[in-house]
């Protein structure tokens, strides 16, 4: 790797605004600067900022659920309230928080700069993402103030066409935060594809990036899906066109298509971007390339295709055919085949590595073993004879949880870690950040393990009330939630702590050999002081010498070691 001998270049607010050189964080000051800024960068921490108010929001609901059952009968609240607190639960967690997470937050910093450009394809659509998805977010808090829902978070018909709380308001927020991530996907594609830095072919893109160019494509194709299923459902509210209501000759299996359809590629939405963050935190904390590095990268693009096949198996009950049962069934346990690729693959890069046990490392681990405990499970739910059982019941509910709670979250918490230094120059405590991980991950288990056993003995999800068998189950579930909510607030304190507190971060602290360590901390406005060019891939500790995986471009371009590494590297 080294770095070509061209003046620096300043991104789009450096070239109008000043040194492209200066750190991103004080380049501009004054909160108009933030407010007017199309910095990826900026732009991604407004992001996380949103992201985390709305986890916040969606965890307390969370934990009103839990107390709410931890006794039979009525513990806080009625049986109604516990119906909008379920709702808002899941609405605000699955549309304001798991699925612009990754993307929008750590995709919109991280990308263009892991591809050696200066900025997304079009900062100014980047700018208008953001305040579209601020925009979806008032619409809901507004449905939530003038009438909370009570239908779930998946708005099934014909009950949301007949209630008369705030159904529609709340559809045309997730309407408005799906243009939002349609933008982001769009960005995305065309930067990739457009702003790549010399030298960064398709064979040496990070793995994270890969997993961001399928999660766009998903954004792009799936979204106007939602988007036109929820147009239906206010027309058919306002204008009593027969769509999905069976009194005026509609056909409520249809929305649950239209829904699912969607909403299954939004699963991968959620869980590919903590795939492939846990690709670049295996790399780093056992100091080796990952293990069928190809395979891997597509096994991202396999389960974004296979996404879009698979809807039908959220519905076994719903009244198909047995043949379109069998054939979603079959096409199910197809995914586990990309899946099963990147699990395998990150356990052959561990073996024999030098592992660090730093504590993104500890996330990244925990990540393997829990979404392993998800995808296992999802194959029960999968099975025709199994899932007409379990369909409905806490089994899902703990699935679902395994998968984006115990994989994307997880994934999130630890990427959170691993790029924090870069994001704001100061290192956490490591300590704290480490006892964090350990309320985590034993609370996570306590809750969730505990539903699988309630839902396979026939437990139904979302009931007010339970019979007496259930309540242990429930009790040890609320427990486990109060211990994994003080793991999240001691991970959140630490990396608070670290912005008044911390060390100054080097500029390589994990001795990484992704491109995103090889510029500056914190990161300058322009992204990099010179044009990068890239002689070997991001994973290729082998090439890399002692000052690359220490410093970066900026500081190793003159010196002879970096030149004979890079002409040692040009056979590669």
């Amino acid at each position: 790797m080294a770095a070509v001998d061209i003046p620096a270049i300043g991104g789009h607010e450096a070239d109008a605004h000043g040194d492209g050189n200066a750190p991103y964080l004080t380049a501009k000051r004054g909160i108009m600067s933030w407010v007017y800024t199309v910095d990826h960068k900026r732009i991604g921490l407004m992001y996380l900022m949103m992201v985390s108010i709305a986890f916040l929001a969606g965890g307390t609901f969370a934990l009103l659920v839990r107390l709410e059952l931890f006794s039979r009968g009525k513990t806080i609240v009625d049986a109604e309230t516990y119906n909008r607190f379920f709702t808002l639960h899941g609405a605000i967690m699955v549309f304001l928080f798991i699925i612009p997470s990754v993307p929008a937050a750590l995709g919109n910093f991280f990308l263009p700069i892991m591809i050696g450009a200066k900025d997304v394809a079009f900062p100014r659509l980047n700018m208008l993402s953001f305040y579209l998805y601020c925009i979806g977010v008032v619409i809901l808090l507004a449905s939530i103030i003038g009438g909370s829902v009570d239908t779930g978070w998946t708005f099934y018909t014909p009950y949301s066409v007949q209630t008369a709380n705030s159904v529609i308001s709340m559809t045309f927020g997730v309407f408005v935060l799906g243009f939002s991530s349609i933008l982001t996907g769009l960005n995305f594609l065309v930067t990739v594809h457009t702003l790549r830095a010399p030298g960064v072919s398709w064979t040496r893109l990070p793995l994270f990036v890969w997993g961001m160019y399928a999660t766009a494509l998903m954004q792009v194709l799936a979204t106007p899906v939602l988007a036109i299923t929820l147009l239906l459902l206010g027309a058919e509210r306002f204008f009593g066109i027969g769509i999905f209501d069976p009194k005026l000759g509609g056909d409520p299996v249809l929305f649950q298509h239209f829904f699912w359809f969607y909403s299954h590629p939004a699963v991968y939405i959620m869980i590919v971007p903590g795939m492939a963050i846990n690709s670049e935190l295996i790399a780093t904390f056992s100091r080796r390339s990952i293990f069928g590095y190809f395979a891997v990268a597509m096994s991202s693009i396999g389960l974004a295709i296979l996404g879009f096949l698979v809807w039908g198996h959220h519905m076994f009950v719903a009244g198909m055919s047995e043949f379109s049962t069998m054939l979603f069934s079959a096409l199910t346990m197809l995914v586990a085949i990309p899946s099963g690729v990147k699990m395998f693959n990150w356990t052959a890069t561990l073996y024999k590595g030098s592992i660090v046990w730093a504590s993104p490392m500890l996330y990244a681990m925990s990540f393997i073993f829990l979404f392993s405990i998800g995808g296992l499970t999802g194959l029960f739910l999968g099975t025709l004879s199994v899932d007409v059982h379990l369909t409905d019941t806490y089994f899902v509910v703990a699935h679902f949880h395994y998968v984006m709670m115990g994989g994307t979250v997880m994934a999130f918490l630890g990427g959170l870690l691993y790029w924090w230094p870069k994001m704001t120059g100061k290192m956490h405590d490591e300590l704290k950040a480490k006892i964090g991980f350990v309320f985590v991950f034993i609370g996570f288990n306590l809750t969730f393990m505990s539903q699988f056993i309630m839902g396979s003995r026939g437990m139904p999800r979302r009931y007010y009330d339970y019979l007496p068998q259930f309540e242990p189950f429930h009790r040890a579930s609320t427990i486990g939630s109060w211990i994994l909510a003080v793991g999240l607030f001691t991970t959140g304190y630490t990396l608070l702590e670290a912005l008044w507190k911390g060390k100054r971060a080097p500029r390589n602290p994990w001795g990484s050999a992704g491109y995103e360590w090889m510029t500056e901390t914190p990161v300058p406005l322009a992204n990099f002081r010179q044009t990068p060019v890239i002689t070997r891939g991001p994973y290729d500790y082998h090439l890399a010498t002692p000052e690359e995986l220490a410093t970066g471009w900026d500081e190793i371009s003159e010196k002879p070691a970096a030149k004979k590494t890079s002409q040692a590297t040009k056979k590669d």
